[in-house]
């Protein structure tokens, strides 16, 4: 490489105070220049996508890009393509041989561009100097659309978590109203769902063998629109019109949809929308270890593309030093979409390659000693599953964590904590901190095995002495009971026992660490007493809340379910849930009780929920002002008769 091309081929990327030179024919190509640099006529595969481009294990373009250009596929990425001009980025690479992969990101773009109240958010972390407005609302459709009206022959399918959680029927909060698959409003040919590799492979190795899109209809994890008819076998959902009308069918539906996705071997899924039919075949088996190694250790640069020239991608910087040990989870809440799209069944990455990557991260030249995270969707579900994989197989339910630990479950943690002193004993690493989320109650289960309680003793010990970097974070999610069953969680007290081991062990071992547990409000079956009595018992274990959000419904969850159709999919008992933004704001306020600007209207709603000893439990005996006008103090309300309590309203 000459001179020349070289200054046009390398880029100066900012990370931390150090710099690192990165040749642009590392990562995929993003452009004409770059591909032709390459020597590339045309492209198989071009991969649209609403995030930026991170070349990492942890993005889903950069895994689908390299998983094909390992198998020999010249591959480019489109990232957050504009589509208000005159769509000059889907031309600029002209027509792939094989397909045009389309996915919306990362996150859900709804999700990602409103909050909870439906807001407009000002930024947005998946782009670079987390600047707002770079995709449109449900990019999967819009792109989707352009690209078939440009190309209206080449195959375009659909991927991602926009795609995946709404591959049938689905209320969409931000539309407030039922909308039926994405395929009907894309004009996609498939939706590829849930984890991609081996299904993005398997539809490249048919297309590349010259069968028609159309023709393709046993691939696994794909769904489509068909002129196939189901099969005795098969599990037929209520038409996305019948949903229309009777709320009761969309939550008969969820319950089939949501059972055979956390199949080990699930059924084939049909829906009759607008008069066609759409097909939605069942997930693949759980990757082994070796398939689920191949993906991770391919040759990513783990750094932004040169093109972002050293700008913030703020969700890159929290994952830049962190290393993802498994995927799926079988905690089934029912808030979570992680089972919809990665399955309940774990699959675990081997020792070796963990420690590969963490080396890898080691060598990033502003790597300052300190892994971020040893994760995955639940912290510590690493190297877990069903002891007699036969029960597993025959099994409906959800979650293997709900009402109780599953007695099929294996929950001993013996892998991880090896994972976590082999990590701490490569050179060059400082500190090894866990930074997502932890299911402790899946730790604290007594088994029916001495050897496997011993051992998860341990590990709690060693998480919180040894990877806790100031602050734990945990996800109690509500202290009711009522609202935690529910929620499909375990009863708070567990989570008392826990902060009890937590203060016990920063005590012994002289640490000064925090305990940051995760609520929710306003979600199916939480009443605003509910959150008044949340406020009472996070005051009375000394917290000021910060990780707290409102129940946002996303697609294909079952409280999402409950929400829209007031109905739980599963007893048929009609459920309440908060809806409108006063009822909201009414729940979340409580959250914020130790605010000046939040007693008042606290006390308040207190004394309409004929409550005053909450008011006495929340502020001590203040005074507070009746419909008479004078001033009365506070006293225990079982003490108050109820012939005198209006009085105190």
């Amino acid at each position: 490489m000459n001179k020349s091309e070289n200054k046009q081929n390398t880029s100066t990327i900012k990370g931390g105070s150090s710099y690192a030179i990165l040749d642009r024919k590392l990562f995929l190509p993003t452009s004409k220049e770059e591909m032709d640099k390459l020597g590339w006529d045309q492209p198989d595969v071009i991969l649209f996508t609403g995030d930026a481009y991170v070349d990492h294990p942890s993005f889903g373009a950069a895994v689908i890009g390299r998983v094909l250009q390992k198998e020999g596929y010249k591959v480019c990425i489109v990232p957050q393509p504009n589509w208000r001009d005159d769509l000059r980025d889907f031309k600029k690479l002209g027509r792939p041989r094989l397909f045009f992969g389309v996915s919306a990101g990362a996150m859900d773009s709804m999700v990602n561009h409103y909050t909870a109240n439906r807001r407009l958010r000002h930024d947005d972390a998946y782009t670079a100097g987390g600047k707002h407005g770079m995709r449109p609302d449900y990019p999967t459709i819009v792109y989707s659309n352009i690209l078939k009206k440009l190309y209206p022959d080449i195959p375009v399918i659909a991927g991602g978590i926009e795609a995946s959680l709404r591959r049938v029927a689905h209320y969409d909060y931000w539309a407030d109203q039922l909308r039926p698959s994405i395929l009907s409003e894309s004009g996609a040919d498939m939706i590829s769902y849930g984890m991609g590799e081996r299904t993005i492979l398997e539809l490249a190795k048919r297309l590349n063998d010259k069968i028609n899109i159309r023709d393709i209809q046993d691939v696994p994890q794909t769904a489509f629109f068909t002129d196939e008819t189901p099969k005795k076998e098969d599990v037929i959902l209520y038409s996305f019109e019948e949903c229309m009308l009777d709320k009761s069918k969309q939550a008969s539906n969820f319950r089939h949809i949501e059972e055979e996705s956390n199949k080990m071997y699930g059924r084939v899924l049909w829906q009759s929308t607008g008069g066609k039919w759409v097909k939605i075949n069942p997930m693949y088996p759980p990757m082994e270890k070796g398939e689920i190694d191949a993906s991770f250790d391919l040759p990513y640069t783990r750094m932004p593309h040169p093109r972002y020239k050293g700008k913030n991608i703020p969700a890159y910087e929290m994952i830049r030093h962190s290393v993802n040990l498994h995927r799926g989870c079988f905690g089934g809440c029912a808030f979570c979409t992680i089972s919809a799209h990665q399955g309940k069944f774990i699959s675990s990455r081997s020792k070796e390659s963990i420690l590969k990557e963490v080396e890898k991260v080691t060598q990033m030249p502003d790597f300052k000693g300190y892994l971020s995270d040893l994760g995955g969707p639940s912290a510590n579900m690493y190297g877990m599953g069903g002891k007699d994989l036969a029960i597993c197989a025959r099994c409906v339910k959800p979650s293997c964590l709900h009402p109780k630990p599953c007695p099929n479950l294996n929950t001993d943690h013996s892998q991880l904590l090896d994972i976590y002193r082999s990590v701490d004993e490569i050179k060059g690493v400082k500190k090894s901190f866990i930074g997502s989320g932890v299911r402790y109650d899946l730790a604290m289960f007594p088994s029916k095995n001495k050897s496997v309680d011993v051992v998860n003793k341990e590990y709690l010990k060693e998480l919180i002495v040894n990877h806790v970097s100031g602050r734990l974070k945990v996800a109690p999610e509500h202290t009711s009971d009522r609202v935690l069953q529910c929620m499909r969680k375990p009863s708070f007290s567990l989570f008392r026992n826990f902060k009890d081991l937590f203060d016990q062990l920063n005590q012994s071992y002289g640490l000064n660490q925090q305990l940051i547990p995760y609520f929710i409000s306003s979600h199916p079956d939480c009443h605003e007493e509910d959150m008044a009595e949340l406020a009472v018992e996070t005051k009375r274990l000394n917290f000021h809340l910060e990780q707290v959000q409102d129940f946002t419904p996303t697609p294909l969850t079952l409280a999402t379910e409950i929400y829209y159709t007031g109905i739980h999919p599963y007893t048929g008992e009609k459920i309440y849930t908060a809806k409108s933004e006063k009822e909201k704001l009414n729940q979340r306020q409580f959250f914020f009780w130790y605010k000046d600007d939040a007693k008042s209207k606290i006390i308040n709603e207190l004394k309409m929920m004929h409550r005053p000893d909450l008011i006495h439990k929340l502020y001590g005996n203040n005074l507070f002002t009746s419909k008479s006008g004078k001033e009365k103090r506070l006293i225990n309300h079982k003490s108050i008769p109820n012939t005198k309590k209006k009085a105190y309203e």
